[in-house]
């Protein structure tokens, strides 16, 4: 957004001079004279070396879950205060922490004093308000409701945060534990096994096969160590070139549903997700066949995406939107069930949030049991690795100790 430097005169005579943030001169000049200012001089300001410096570092920030949660909750305190949204928009722009969320607040406020309603505003910066956020949004200013709204937002937003939470949880123990694991490894096979080699070397002889196998992997990892960084970041690369195409994408997403340990834990918290979203959605007064259409956009996998669009579609040829959720197979019988209840009760917001509730649950306990179920696994990986190796560096030691025992039988006959 450009800055305007300025120079006018205040009511109390005294001229003033300072910059101000707006899309464009006009919106500048009638910033300035709702402060009861006269505009004496104004124009644009060309950003010096350290401004450029400063927007640089700024556009790498990002604007998180946390940000937004505390920026609806107070907003909605102010709306259901009686504060006018430009004001209370101001309020939070000095409030702000965020150096890029603070920018994204004034940009949205100068947008709304310049006469784009407020989900027109947000929708400008889709980085910091997603779909979701400004479809509920738009619900509360034609309702009216818009402190109401903000509140329901800011509960699925802590919501959806402690859900990513326990799946992060989830993930966090076998990731650190097996990435110790091979940092052990690694230095065992580089730094451990050559000294022995030269030990065995001395002795001469035919090694095991599994020791020489082991120290095949050594050499290799010792010649070409400058192969460690590039060969991982390239699969890596690679992986996510896979991942960006619809068939990779689908497919990857399929599996994480079905994988071993983890696939149960994804599906619900997939259900989870997906009923809260929806279920916010309706309750919020957005239309049902938006509703679909969003929370298939926010759903996170493409399997449970295209199983909504495919309720979208069944609800807008006139049929029940439960159809298309039982084919997906991803779905079990009670949530299905629950929204056909719903749906024929007309309390269908109701259901979901019950869902949810459950399934938050249901991952809390599945997340305990698995972490509980990954540690013993990871400790028998760890000692299969390390214990494999101890075995194939002994093995020959073992064959020398029997080999130095007959040279001394021999020795004595």
């Amino acid at each position: 957004m450009p800055t305007f430097a300025y120079k006018a005169k205040a009511r109390d005579g005294a001229v003033r001079q300072g910059t101000l943030d707006a899309a464009e001169r006009r919106v500048a000049i009638e910033l300035l004279r709702s402060q009861k200012m006269v505009v004496l001089e104004i124009g644009e300001k060309k950003p010096g070396f350290l401004d450029t410096l400063k927007n640089k570092l700024n556009a790498g920030a990002t604007v998180k879950s946390k940000d937004l949660t505390m920026f609806s909750r107070q907003l909605s305190t102010l709306i259901g205060a009686g504060v006018p949204i430009v004001q209370g928009l101001s309020i939070l722009e000095t409030q702000a922490q965020n150096p890029a969320f603070k920018k994204i607040i004034g940009a949205v406020r100068t947008d709304i004093e310049g006469g784009l309603s407020i989900t027109e505003a947000m929708k400008k910066h889709p980085g910091a308000f997603p779909e979701l956020y400004t479809s509920m949004v738009k619900a509360g200013e034609l309702g009216g409701i818009l402190d109401t709204i903000l509140e329901r937002l800011t509960l699925y937003l802590e919501n959806s945060e402690a859900l990513r939470a326990k799946v992060k949880s989830a993930l966090m123990y076998p990731a650190v534990v097996l990435s110790i694991c091979a940092l052990v490894t690694v230095f065992l096979l580089t730094f451990v096994v050559p000294t022995f080699k030269t030990i065995f070397s001395a002795f001469g002889g035919k090694l095991p096969m599994p020791t020489q196998v082991l120290l095949g992997i050594s050499a290799f990892l010792r010649t070409y160590w400058y192969a460690w960084v590039p060969i991982p970041i390239g699969i890596g690369y690679g992986c996510k070139r896979f991942y960006k195409t619809s068939a990779g994408k689908k497919r990857v997403d399929a599996w994480i549903l079905k994988a071993p340990l983890f696939g149960p834990i994804m599906t619900k918290v997939a259900i989870a997700k997906l009923t809260r979203t929806l279920g916010t959605l309706i309750k919020s007064g957005v239309p049902i066949m938006q509703g679909l259409e969003t929370a298939a956009a926010t759903a996170g996998n493409v399997v449970v995406a295209e199983a909504i669009l495919s309720s979208r579609e069944s609800v807008r040829e006139g049929g029940k939107l439960t159809d298309p959720l039982k084919k997906s197979g991803i779905f079990p019988n009670m949530v299905t069930s629950m929204i056909s209840v719903g749906e024929e009760t007309g309390s269908l917001d109701a259901m979901l949030g019950k869902i949810a509730d459950f399934y938050d649950m249901e991952v809390d306990a599945a997340v305990k049991g698995l972490t509980s179920m990954i540690e013993p696994i990871v400790i028998v990986i760890m000692g299969v690795i390390v214990g494999s190796i101890v075995i194939a560096m002994f093995m020959p030691i073992f064959d020398l100790g029997q080999l130095a025992s007959n040279m001394g039988n021999s020795k004595h006959h």
